[in-house]
């Protein structure tokens, strides 16, 4: 049996909105990114859907190479603000860097992620709006858990030994 999906109304979109954000508040992403899916329908370029759905993907992220990493990125690269589009970029890349942290992936893969979600972060800090440090609080929880990660560390420790070594003659 087929089943055609509904359309939601225009002035159904606040409502919806609000309960996709409800359903992330309350660990539900798959609902959330289903109520976004429908908002997208009706208005594709709905900038708060589009943030949503994006953020409703990553946190389904489980560290595995059916993470949807790159339709996350699609949705955050059609923001319309530049900021915008560099912060949850960057939270994109943080969030598939934990996933894969938390199910034993090696610093040395985890590292780039880290770096890329820091490179972005520091671009939407040189233009953020006024009052939101919110690129800074992410920055730094990257580098605070890079700080406090054991195997980071130890591959810092590493590459400084080996950029100073070298053989004798």
């Amino acid at each position: 049996m087929e089943f055609k999906l509904k359309t939601i109304s225009k002035a159904g979109i606040p409502e919806a909105i609000s309960k996709a954000e409800l359903y992330r508040s309350l660990n539900e992403p798959e609902e959330a990114e289903s109520i976004c899916r429908d908002i997208l329908a009706v208005e594709p370029e709905h900038q708060l859907a589009l943030r949503l759905l994006g953020l409703a993907i990553t946190d389904q992220f489980s560290g595995d190479a059916s993470d949807r990493h790159a339709e996350a990125e699609q949705l955050f690269q059609k923001l319309a603000e530049r900021y915008e589009r560099l912060y949850y970029t960057g939270l994109l890349h943080e969030r598939r860097a934990k996933a894969q942290m938390r199910v034993g992936r090696s610093p040395h893969t985890l590292a780039p992620l880290f770096a890329e979600a820091m490179r972005c972060f520091s671009e939407a800090e040189m233009i953020h709006p006024p009052d939101n440090d919110d690129a800074v609080l992410r920055w730094n929880r990257c580098a605070r858990l890079l700080q406090s990660h054991p195997g980071f560390q130890e591959e810092k420790e590493s590459e400084a030994f080996e950029a100073f070594d070298s053989s004798p003659i």
